[in-house]
């Protein structure tokens, strides 16, 4: 007698979420090929033939459309909402997972200046960005950022893997995981802890005042903390004092030389990030260190961005969300002459 097959439902929820996040992040159909290899970046492997059988379930559910004669796909508002809605045990870890997808597909080679490179998406209203461009020159005047490189594009126009919505302008910073995903292809592995909220004083990083940690979060703590109106990086860049987007890193002992050298690399390829290296087993900015690690401080990539939500600009922010190759990056004070 042939043995019956068991469907799991959770198993079956917890791919039909993973394929509507994928099919969100797209600006065209995509079949179910593509999904598959895209599933597999996030540890998740299912035949195409498996990928059919779950979008043929959305379609019944109307969280998908079938677009053309192919098995191409696109995601339905209902197929939005039911990402927006979904358990929270399904969300939980997707922040970690994605700081080291994102740091395992880092590709930029620091002597050729060019491969991929983590950034975040913000997507701000088109009547609203010269203004918030004026808003985060104190930003990257005072260094409050990881990289002066910056990705631009208009409505309808792709900002690494993402569409940029109907009446806004993209606008892509360089992500800190560039640092995680540098020392990754150097075989050195970083302990991504948490992001928080950094208090400075004197312009110097005193303590952590707020932290998010990535192992149980949906969301980047950065996107949290900038909607809950809880910086104060102008006030930072201007008077030397105030509240900061940050993450805290670890790295083992024996690779510190080699991770140093790296970053060294990383600032004469115009990518800064790090704020402070901390010493053996001690701890920094009020954050204990096991012995044999040392912490690392980061700078939020976000910061710039925090500075124009915190002067009124509306902004819709996608931290950690997409890859741009370096090449496609410019200098945020060229685009500002160019505005």
């Amino acid at each position: 007698m042939p043995m019956k097959q068991i469907f799991n439902v959770e198993d079956i929820e917890k791919k039909i979420l993973l394929i509507l996040r994928i099919l969100r992040e797209s600006p065209d159909p995509v079949g179910a090929r593509l999904i598959s290899r895209r599933m597999l970046e996030y540890g998740v492997a299912l035949s195409e033939r498996g990928v059919r059988y779950h979008l043929k379930l959305m379609d019944d559910r109307g969280l998908t459309r079938l677009i053309g004669q192919h098995d191409g796909r696109t995601i339905t508002e209902l197929g939005v909402e039911e990402i927006g809605n979904a358990r929270v045990h399904d969300k939980i870890g997707f922040a970690i997972s994605r700081i080291e997808i994102l740091a395992f597909r880092t590709s930029l080679d620091l002597e050729k200046r060019q491969g991929f490179t983590p950034v975040n998406v913000s997507f701000i209203p088109r009547k609203s960005f010269k203004k918030a461009l004026e808003l985060m020159k104190p930003a990257f005047e005072r260094g409050l950022h990881v990289s002066e490189l910056i990705g631009c594009a208009e409505e309808g126009e792709r900002i690494g893997e993402l569409t940029v919505p109907e009446g806004c302008t993209g606008f892509a910073t360089v992500c800190s995981i560039i640092v995680n995903g540098v020392l990754l292809k150097s075989g050195i592995p970083m302990d991504s802890r948490f992001g928080g909220i950094l208090q400075v004083k004197d312009a110097k990083p005193l303590r952590f005042v707020e932290l998010i940690n990535y192992s149980g979060s949906s969301l980047d703590p950065s996107e949290v903390f900038i909607r809950g109106r809880m910086t104060s990086v102008r006030q930072a860049a201007r008077q030397g004092e105030g509240k900061i987007l940050a993450n805290f890193r670890e790295v083992p002992v024996p690779a510190l030389k080699l991770a140093e050298t790296l970053i060294k690399n990383l600032r004469r390829a115009g990518i800064g990030g790090v704020l402070a290296i901390g010493e053996i087993g001690e701890p920094i900015c009020q954050i204990p260190v096991d012995m044999n690690r040392v912490g690392m401080i980061l700078y939020g990539g976000l910061n710039p961005v925090a500075c124009a939500h915190e002067g009124g600009v509306e902004v819709e922010n996608r931290a950690m969300s997409t890859l741009m190759d370096y090449e496609e990056l410019q200098n945020f004070w060229e685009l500002c002459k160019n505005r």
